[in-house]
This record gives structure tokens, sequence and C-alpha cells, in this order.
């Protein structure tokens, strides 16, 4: 489970990584699995981060858009 699922959301990814924070936070983990679960949560963020590049591309891109057909 290392990497993001090609059909996974950006909901389920956060979710994911706040259980892993939970786990970290409440000392859940052994030593051998946490460093597995830091590289786990590593990999969600820059996931989520391009994500969110992603939709404030196509954001722009449409508000750009929508200036444009007002003019």
């Amino acid at each position: 489970m290392p990497t993001p699922k090609k059909k996974e959301t950006y909901s389920q990814a956060i979710e994911r990584l706040e259980k892993i924070v939970r786990q970290i936070d409440n000392n859940e983990l052994e030593i051998d699995a946490l460093a597995e679960k830091i590289k786990e949560a590593n990999e969600i963020i820059a996931f989520c981060s391009d994500k969110l590049t992603k939709a404030d591309k196509e954001i722009e891109k449409l508000l750009l858009e929508k200036r444009e057909s007002e003019e």
C-alpha cells in the first residue's frame, strides 16, 4: 500500500494520511513499521500536493476563459 492507488481520491488519501499521523502520535507503531509509514506518508503528501496543483491550474484556466468570454 505504499503508493496511492490510481482511483484514490484526494479525500481518501487525506484519510489515510490522518490515520498514519494518529498512529505516530499515539506511539502505535513499532520502530520497523515507523520508517515504512513515514515513507508512505511522504508519498501521500506528494500525491495530494499534485492533486491540489492540478486543481489550481484548472481553476485558473477556467477563470481566464470566463474573463476572456466576458470581454
